[in-house]
């Protein structure tokens, strides 16, 4: 079994975002819930949302923002598998655009 980070990337806009009724916030966190208990034996973590970001660099630490917006790691027999896990996760529904990237985090040889 393999390790696989999934990174969620969210395309919607500040007024997008501010679109979304209690009812729609509330049947998506029911949604991904539900994923969640599906995938259950694979989630090594649920993850979670990605704010207050900041890079550090040669020169020091800065603020920035990108599309990021959340992450959860799984265990799968292999690439293919950890990404067949997502095809139906509900962030992918919830705004025209938001994607996940599966990259695989394989052990680091010693």
């Amino acid at each position: 079994m393999g390790k696989f980070l999934a990174i969620l990337n969210g395309a919607a806009d500040d007024a997008d975002k501010a679109e979304l009724t209690e009812q729609q916030q509330t049947e998506f966190m029911s949604a991904w819930a539900a994923w969640a208990q599906r995938n259950e034996n694979a989630l090594v973590d649920p993850g979670a949302p990605l704010f207050h970001k900041k890079r550090v660099t040669a020169r020091g630490i800065e603020e920035f923002t990108d599309s990021k917006i959340g992450y959860a790691i799984v265990e799968a027999g292999s690439h293919d598998a950890a990404t067949g896990l997502f095809r139906d996760h509900p962030h992918l529904a919830l705004h025209p655009g938001n994607s996940i990237e599966v990259l695989e985090c394989p052990p680091v040889p010693v």
